[in-house]
């Protein structure tokens, strides 16, 4: 018996290829056709010609004008001011939306529907409506943002205003991946190691985190590519003042209303190339680790 049952899992292996292979060589129907014709056609009129018309436009005159741009002093102010806001802004939600997950997951209290629900509010409201509730709040002639500058701490048209609204247009990424992932996973492995000794941080560091891992990494990604392209808020509250509070957006709208296209095109490339780049290169380290942790697969 236990022969048998060795026999017949060494061929799995070999049965599941042929299955996938038979499957692979079955006539697909044309319903089926049709639905990823229409959803392939549908993806390349509002992704891949676009792109196609940006790449177009901000090489028509060669490398050299594209990297020249991209170069420019203004440019490389705008993208490290960018990358610093995002870099910021990633840590703090990442943080906070862990710790926000594990609260909406494993405690009861008065409210949590409210908060769960408030958690989204970034998705249905305009940034620019966000940015202009932070000027209502701290800008230089409300009751707080008075007192904060005269204290010396200006908050709007500077950076601690772009990292706040920042945080509030980021917050629901980490939290929306990593919630489902712990309500999946439980808390039965949590609890085993409470029962052997485990502390609360080690048990979090050595239990909850590993499981979370992916969520949280498909929300850091979400998190630094919507800090990157951010736009309407920080247009309210950053003031585009130029080599100060004018991030890659800011500047990219500058460029096309001071009819510098060229260098619009060129900073857009770089920005939507970052987020690509994030996004596929998170999926593909994903299914490259799948694969070598589920061979059988």
């Amino acid at each position: 018996m236990a022969v048998d049952l060795a026999r017949t899992a060494a061929r799995a292996p070999k049965l599941r290829t042929r299955v996938h292979a038979v499957a692979r060589r079955a006539p697909i129907p044309i319903g089926r056709r049709l639905l990823t014709a229409a959803v392939l056609s549908w993806f390349a009129l509002m992704v891949l010609v676009p792109t196609c018309a940006l790449l177009r436009a901000a090489f028509s005159g060669g490398t050299a004008p594209f990297f020249a741009a991209v170069a420019s002093a203004d440019a490389r102010r705008a993208f490290g001011l960018t990358l610093g806001l995002a870099g910021v802004s990633t840590v703090i939600n990442t943080v906070f939306g862990v710790a926000a997950a594990m609260v909406l997951v494993r405690h009861r209290f008065w409210g949590r529907g409210l908060v769960d629900g408030l958690v989204d509010l970034p998705f249905a409201v305009s940034p620019v409506i966000a940015g202009l509730m932070l000027v209502v709040l701290y800008g230089p002639t409300s009751w707080l943002g008075g007192r904060l500058d005269g204290l010396g701490l200006r908050v709007v048209y500077n950076w601690p205003g772009m990292i706040l609204v920042n945080l509030f247009v980021t917050l629901p990424f980490v939290v929306r991946e990593v919630v489902p992932v712990l309500r999946e996973f439980g808390v039965d492995q949590e609890e085993v190691a409470r029962t052997l000794g485990a502390g609360r941080w080690t048990t979090f560091w050595r239990v909850t985190l590993p499981s979370i891992r992916w969520g949280l990494a498909y929300g850091v990604t979400l998190t630094i590519a919507r800090s990157l392209g951010e736009f309407g808020a920080l247009l309210v509250v950053s003031g585009n003042v130029l080599g100060r509070t004018q991030t890659t957006t800011l500047y990219i709208h500058e460029q096309i209303e001071s009819f510098s296209p060229n260098s619009s095109y060129a900073a857009s490339v770089v920005l939507a190339g970052a987020s690509f780049v994030l996004l596929i290169g998170m999926e593909t380290l994903r299914k490259h680790l799948s694969i070598h942790e589920h061979p059988e697969n």
